[in-house]
């Protein structure tokens, strides 16, 4: 009679669980773009390699539910005249804003960090991982940008430099997909793209600011940030801090995110909650005494 009592009881709670809780809708789709291209920034972004130092350039996008990525695309430049077989590698870097992953109170090398990247990574991916696969395509044969960073990178009081001037490339928007799908949780991240080629550079290319359409604005948009190892773990606003002027400009970088978002786990938390006070009643019932030892 308790087994059968038992057994009414589980059948029950579920479906008492099952009625005020049914199960989530599917995973709603995500995507984000900063939109066109323009031609008023190229920004170098490379991993370090021997001889090679380091350049890190980053853009951010605002996250409000946690979201699965397993998308991605970015734009930039490479050398005229460059095989798409000349690029070695391809990374992608998810950085939080600063202070998170960082120390505090910062260095003092830069005017300030305020806004920018964190000292460190989140997460990455990167294709001699093996956990990033990637499609290189010439969107533009001959591409001019206005003005580059790309060594001018330089610790305060030096840091304002006017950029490096035009830099004229093949227009190459890389596809990526993720093999190891990028979860992160509701916050404000920046992306950062990183090339490698067997010589040159690549030369990340600037978006609308503000976003317009066919992109996906969002508030605070904040601007394009760089580093190279030398001013790790600091970051430099690519126009205010580089560019310069009264007033600088501000650019965006253009890179585009697709993925799901992720369903609340409210209903599989309340489930397991009550399974698991079935399993506690059910213990109880055979084992009243030990019940009453423990409490």
């Amino acid at each position: 009679m308790t087994t059968r009592r038992s057994w009414l009881s589980a059948v029950g709670i579920l479906a008492l669980v099952g009625a005020a809780f049914p199960r989530p809708a599917a995973a709603t789709p995500f995507h984000f773009s900063t939109g066109p291209v323009t031609d008023q920034m190229a920004s170098a972004s490379r991993q370090g390699a021997a001889g090679v130092v380091e350049i890190e350039s980053a853009d951010d996008f605002v996250l409000g539910q946690e979201t699965i990525l397993t998308h991605a695309t970015f734009t930039g430049l490479i050398p005229l005249g460059a095989a798409l077989g000349s690029i070695t590698d391809v990374g992608v870097e998810f950085y939080r804003v600063f202070p998170n992953d960082s120390t505090t109170p910062p260095d003092g090398r830069v005017l300030t960090r305020v806004n920018s990247p964190s000292d460190v990574e989140f997460v990455g991916r990167d294709l001699t991982d093996s956990n990033l696969s990637f499609t290189p395509s010439v969107l533009n044969p001959r591409f001019t940008a206005q003005n580059s960073v790309i060594n001018g990178i330089n610790p305060f009081p030096n840091q304002t430099t006017g950029g490096e001037g035009s830099q004229t490339g093949q227009e190459v928007q890389f596809d990526v997909t993720f093999l190891t799908p990028v979860i992160l949780p509701a916050d404000h991240y920046f992306f950062v793209p990183q090339v490698m080629l067997t010589s040159g550079n690549f030369l990340w290319l600037s978006a609308s600011r503000p976003i317009v359409a066919p992109g996906t604005p969002f508030a605070p948009d904040l601007q394009s940030w760089i580093r190279n190892a030398d001013l790790d773990p600091d970051w430099s606003r690519i126009g205010t801090d580089i560019v310069g002027g009264n007033p600088a400009p501000m650019f965006n970088s253009a890179f585009s995110l697709d993925g799901q978002v992720v369903a609340e786990p409210a209903t599989l938390l309340l489930v397991g909650s009550g399974i698991a006070l079935l399993g506690r009643s059910r213990r109880r019932r055979r084992d009243k005494v030990a019940v009453s030892v423990r409490r």
